[in-house]
């Protein structure tokens, strides 16, 4: 078994040094970039209006859900709740060791862009999704590949299909179940096992229950844990006010460092700096993964811009936000600066315990980090089981007994997270990402000019 990991851990290293390598990045950063410029910069230009009608909304009218599909606010909390996770404490945790500071530039970079990105995700996803006889929608990347890009293309639409089916058992489950498994240890010193089957159990009467069940959990859950974690995160910061100009001054600094790291090449560090952060941007708010835009496509919603500006709030709310909060914790709590880097907490949550810790008085830092990872963590599971739905449903022409049996088998891989190797997941997980969003960007190039249309139409009659 031990030589079985060692083999997937170097298969795996070397394909995600290619989907994470240099071409990714020109392709999921320069896709950003040319539908910004394409729509009219419009997560720069409708801001405003776009806070307004999206989580301004809430507090103004009354979402009406249709038939058996879900309330635009039930899609977006979803959505959200699939990229509302782990990756927002540990991930951003992890790439702050491992690029520095900078990390969060890139960071913050890739979420700019990829509020466009996802806006146009959303966008084809609304146009192109497909209503089946009882009025129920199905859409996402394989349905608008499709369909917006012609039958030809449908081997492109499958290849998406199954690489965003297995990775929901991956960045949406085994890597999720890891981190709630530790921090109920932590909590309640529970045996992984016992972890596993009390997941598998909430997850399991959840699932079960189909995407409407799944749509009011998450209605309610993530709300609650993103107030939780984002007047948790303030009041660790305001605690370290006087610091802040320093730790900003950091980010910048390290983002733009011409320094050789370990006496590698000139200005390597800036390479890792955007490796980390675009990729655990990417890994944190699903921007031009595709997987979120599946969610969407069950919105009751008909008008496609009108459910895809919720995109441009996903990505703000995920990545300017919350983890920005996470990134100025870990600079200002010292903890880079431990002698033995990330190994001296063991794993990326653990080091970012210790670093609410050292703000906050005794272990009521870890008490915050540990509840979030747990909420951010189930949330994430359950918004991937019907990501997982969708792709296996769409390679199965929708077939009840295989799409049946994936639900099943999906609970039960809550189990091998909560018992397997976390860093291999983390790693597989990271390379399931880079994979899954090649297709997808390939058809938002292609659909670009879709998108413009869409955007001209809906903000024009705005003006």
């Amino acid at each position: 078994m031990e030589k079985f990991l060692e083999i997937v851990e170097l298969v795996n290293g070397k394909i995600n040094d290619f989907v994470w390598g240099p071409i990714m990045l020109v392709l999921l950063v320069g896709t950003g970039v040319y539908l910004t410029c394409r729509t009219g910069w419009v997560q720069v230009r409708w801001f405003g209006y776009i806070m307004k009608n999206t989580v301004g909304s809430l507090f103004t009218s009354r979402q009406k859900k249709d038939g058996s599909n879900l309330t635009p606010f039930q899609a977006v909390t979803t959505a959200l709740a699939g990229t509302v996770g782990t990756g927002n404490i540990a991930g951003v945790t992890g790439a702050i060791f491992a690029g520095g500071p900078g990390a969060v530039f890139w960071m913050w970079v890739s979420a700019f862009f990829g509020m466009c990105t996802k806006y146009a995700e959303i966008a084809l996803a609304m146009k192109f999704r497909n209503t089946d006889a009882n009025g129920v929608h199905k859409g996402g990347p394989m349905y608008y590949i499709e369909n917006g890009l012609g039958k030809r293309w449908k081997w492109l639409a499958v290849i998406f299909a199954i690489l965003g089916g297995l990775a929901s058992f991956g960045i949406g489950n085994i890597a999720q179940s890891s981190e709630i498994a530790g921090s109920l240890n932590g909590l309640f010193g529970l045996d992984p096992l016992v972890s596993g089957i009390v997941l598998t159990v909430v997850v399991g009467i959840v699932v079960l229950g189909g995407v409407q069940r799944i749509g009011q959990v998450t209605s309610l859950l993530v709300p609650f844990m993103a107030i939780f974690y984002i007047l948790a995160g303030i009041f660790v910061i305001v605690l370290r006010i006087a610091d802040i100009p320093a730790a900003f001054g950091a980010i910048f600094s390290s983002a733009f460092s011409l320094e050789a790291v370990g006496g590698g090449i000139f200005g390597y560090a800036i390479m890792l700096a955007m490796k980390n952060g675009f990729a655990r941007g990417v890994f944190s708010n699903e921007a031009g993964l595709g997987s979120a835009p599946i969610a969407h496509a069950a919105s009751s919603t008909e008008e496609p811009a009108e459910q895809a500006i919720w995109g441009v709030f996903e990505v703000f709310i995920d990545t300017i936000v919350i983890c920005t909060i996470t990134s100025l914790t870990v600079i200002l709590s010292g903890v880079l600066d431990a002698a033995g880097g990330l190994d001296t907490f063991g794993t990326k949550g653990a080091a970012a315990v210790a670093a609410f810790n050292s703000i906050l008085p005794g272990t009521l830092g870890g008490l915050v980090i540990q509840i979030s990872l747990i909420f951010f963590a189930l949330s994430t599971i359950l918004s991937w089981s019907y990501y997982g739905e969708r792709c296996w449903g769409y390679i199965s022409n929708d077939n009840k007994i295989f799409v049946a049996a994936y639900k099943v088998i999906f609970v039960l891989f809550c189990i091998v997270g909560t018992t397997g190797s976390g860093q291999l997941m983390w790693d597989i997980s990271d390379t399931l990402n880079g994979a899954m969003a090649i297709p997808n960007l390939v058809a938002l190039l292609a659909l670009s000019g879709v998108v413009a249309k869409i955007t001209k139409d809906y903000f024009g009659s705005k003006k």
